[in-house]
């Protein structure tokens, strides 16, 4: 009698437990659907023209990639120039991608005058205003 109520307490547990992933795995599969639409960051994606232009103004309203040339071809940005400043080529990248740009081909030249201050400013550590609290500046 034992092992007939262990074996029907299996069975329910069993059949219990395959129920229940099929009902999750229904409200799962409809909770990503709406998702992107309810989270706001899904962007409709602009034609090449339009997505060139969005670009190009961007880049018109920068002091720092002012001189950039861009084309847009299926959705990837294709920046080029040369620049004399090592974060502008980073930031022609994010106005890019802000703007709408799938990918973006960055081929911004650095100046070698350029790479030697950046290089020198790593060499020579931290800066005054970046110095953490509490040293003291005879400590650099």
């Amino acid at each position: 009698m034992r092992i007939a109520w262990t074996v029907a307490a299996l069975v329910v547990c069993v059949s219990v437990c395959a129920a229940a992933p099929q009902s999750q795995s229904r409200a799962h599969a409809a909770a990503p659907a709406a998702r992107p639409a309810a989270a706001g960051k899904a962007r409709p994606h602009l034609p090449d023209p339009q997505l060139e232009a969005a670009i190009r103004a961007r880049f018109a309203r920068s002091k720092s990639a002012a001189g950039f040339t861009v084309r847009v071809q299926g959705g990837v940005a294709h920046i080029d120039g040369r620049t004399d400043v090592v974060q502008h080529k980073a930031a022609a990248t994010r106005m890019a991608k802000t703007a709408g740009a799938a990918a973006v081909d960055n081929r911004v030249q650095i100046s070698e005058a350029a790479r030697k201050r950046a290089a020198g400013n790593l060499a020579e550590g931290r800066r005054r205003a970046q110095v953490k609290r509490g040293e003291s500046r005879d400590s650099r």
